[in-house]
């Protein structure tokens, strides 16, 4: 059976063993400070089928973002990438069509384009959300975080990646009403699912295509 291939990062701040699969840094093991470093090697085999799967989804998303060509996906929708003239700086979208600049500056550009969309599609979701659960948030905030989706803070601040809009609608929506269900409840007790449920039927749906597609929503 082939080895699994993997770090070793410790931390201060772990409390127990923690393995993570992720796109750029492959396998890694997070050790408290004072585990044993057998405690890796006990953790790998243990949870080997999950990595050998995290692994294969991974690979599959990779796949699938190399398989778009000049294409990219909007909330369920396909958009045409069209080269635009020399120069250019700044993303335009005409119906399913984005013209874009050429070369390095093509990626950053992108970015903001998504980034300023997510604002447009975020900002109304979440006032609808809030006017029908009977709450309120305090701002909201698009960010790129590499392993939060969204964020709602005590004081009802909200955050979302931008890279949501690269997924489903119905993920998108999903992740909103997610939120604003912590401004009611701010963990995930049994009571927070229930809620969640109560305003998402079916919201497992959601969470399992972001576990296995998470990984392809990128530019």
């Amino acid at each position: 059976m082939e080895e699994v291939e993997y770090r070793v990062r410790r931390s201060e701040r772990a409390r127990r063993v923690r393995v993570t699969v992720d796109p750029d840094r492959g396998v890694e093991v997070v050790l408290p400070h004072r585990a044993p470093d057998r405690e890796a090697a006990a953790a790998i085999r243990e949870l080997r089928p999950w990595i050998e799967q995290r692994i294969a989804e991974l690979a599959g998303a990779r796949a699938a973002v190399a398989a778009r060509g000049e294409t990219l996906p909007y909330l369920g929708r396909t958009l045409s990438l069209v080269t635009d003239t020399p120069g250019r700086a700044r993303v335009i979208r005409r119906g399913d069509t984005l013209l874009v600049p050429a070369g390095e500056a093509r990626t950053p550009a992108l970015e903001r384009w998504y980034r300023r969309a997510a604002r447009a599609e975020i900002e109304p979701r979440l006032q609808r959300a809030c006017e029908l659960a009977g709450r309120s948030y305090s701002r909201v905030a698009i960010r790129g975080q590499r392993t939060r989706w969204a964020s709602c803070s005590r004081a009802g601040a909200m955050s979302f990646n931008w890279r949501l809009l690269l997924a489903p609608e119905e993920v998108l929506d999903y992740v909103v009403w997610h939120e604003v269900c912590h401004l009611e409840v701010m963990d995930h007790s049994p009571r927070f699912w229930r809620l969640v449920a109560s305003r998402v039927p079916g919201y497992r749906e959601q969470v399992r295509w972001l576990r296995v597609n998470g990984a392809t929503l990128v530019l």
